[in-house]
């Protein structure tokens, strides 16, 4: 029994040792990309509870901020818009199949999808706005017709422009044209999300703010999460932590308001984590509307996209690795992976270093799979 006993402690203490030394190298990991010039700030959460990993790190070079302080997850948001209207799904107030027209007003369909000299506007489902698939020009990004500035090159002209969702779609019916017929492509755009977010208030009759805190924040105490310019955290006051483009901030302009139903979630990578456990879990939409959700199409080499959900592959010596998540424009990311049972959520708040992220998740559960 003695032998045993000893045995017991000693594989404890391996375990420990383990432990400490996958965490250090994951924060020299993460360290390095914080040595770069143009990242101010980052926040990282590893998190699998199966293999009794919970790794949180902060690093910044001039503001003081924790993990206790929400970020800006930018397209992230996503995830929650999609899972809204699982929710919906669920209640049976709409199905995926559904043509949006039933849920918007007129006006605002009026020619929205003239394409070739004829209007799909009617023959756009839900499904189409989910996987980018409607052909839907992205007011963010995509070229004017006149040359003028898209949204994205606006923010900072004037920066205490709040825009409407009914502003934004307007925008790209004068300005833009779509890509291709709806179902027949792939075409990322925020567009498609904020007609969402006003499907899901139209539906529910609740603000999407107040849609999210009723049937996502509250069941599942994520306390700390909330809608940027339109809403406020459960608890948490502590300020958003500050991102930028170069050296100029955006965590405090009102032009951010464009950002909405695709990428004005708030939130921590406690909140992240806790929601995604919950989905994969079925605690938040039902089996079979999550693996409806996950019905992938390619979206570029190595990436596949379902309902407002990312998947990215890795194979290595025969061994593969498989992202379960979303990325966001500010470098935030939130990912599952699978095989290893891990959550790995965070931002580096810096436009720039958008590109990096996945990289760095890579290298972070490659050490974790080597330990």
């Amino acid at each position: 029994m003695k032998h045993l006993f000893l045995a017991l402690i000693f594989l404890v203490g391996l375990s420990a040792i383990a432990q400490q030394t996958t965490e250090t190298t994951i924060k020299q990991r993460f360290k390095t990309e914080l040595e770069k010039d143009n990242i101010k700030s980052g926040l990282l959460h590893v998190y699998s509870e199966s293999r009794n990993i919970d790794i949180q790190l902060v690093e910044s070079k001039e503001d003081s901020i924790s993990l206790d302080h929400p970020f800006y997850t930018a397209s992230i948001t996503k995830m929650l818009t999609a899972t809204s209207t699982g929710i919906l799904k669920d209640m049976r107030q709409l199905d995926f199949d559904d043509k949006i027209s039933q849920f918007l007003p007129e006006p605002l369909m009026n020619k929205l999808h003239l394409f070739n000299g004829k209007d799909y506007t009617k023959e756009i489902t839900i499904g189409h706005l989910l996987q980018h698939t409607s052909g839907l020009p992205d007011y963010f990004t995509d070229k004017t017709i006149d040359g003028s500035a898209n949204i994205i090159n606006q923010l900072l002209v004037d920066t205490d422009k709040f825009w409407t969702p009914y502003e934004m779609i307007e925008f790209i019916k004068k300005k833009m044209k779509p890509h291709f017929i709806p179902g027949q492509g792939y075409h990322y755009t925020d567009t498609e999300y904020v007609l969402l977010a006003l499907i899901i208030e139209n539906v529910s009759g609740l603000s999407f703010n107040a849609f999210l805190k009723k049937h996502i924040f509250q069941p599942l105490a994520m306390n700390d999460s909330y809608i940027n310019l339109k809403s406020s955290a459960i608890k948490n006051q502590f300020p958003i932590a500050k991102f930028y483009v170069g050296d100029i901030e955006l965590s405090s302009i009102k032009s951010l308001s464009a950002d909405w139903g695709g990428g004005g979630l708030v939130s921590t990578t406690k909140d992240l984590i806790t929601f995604l456990e919950a989905f994969n879990a079925d605690k938040v939409v039902k089996k079979n509307t999550r693996l409806e959700m996950q019905n992938w199409i390619d979206e570029s080499v190595g990436m596949e996209y379902g309902f407002g959900i990312r998947k990215v592959s890795y194979k290595d010596e025969n061994k593969k690795l498989t992202l379960i998540g979303h990325t966001g424009s500010t470098s935030s990311f939130f990912w599952y992976c699978p095989e290893l049972d891990t959550y790995i959520a965070g931002t580096l708040n810096q436009l720039e270093a958008s590109k990096i992220t996945i990289p760095l998740v890579y290298d972070v559960l490659k050490i974790i799979e080597g330990k």
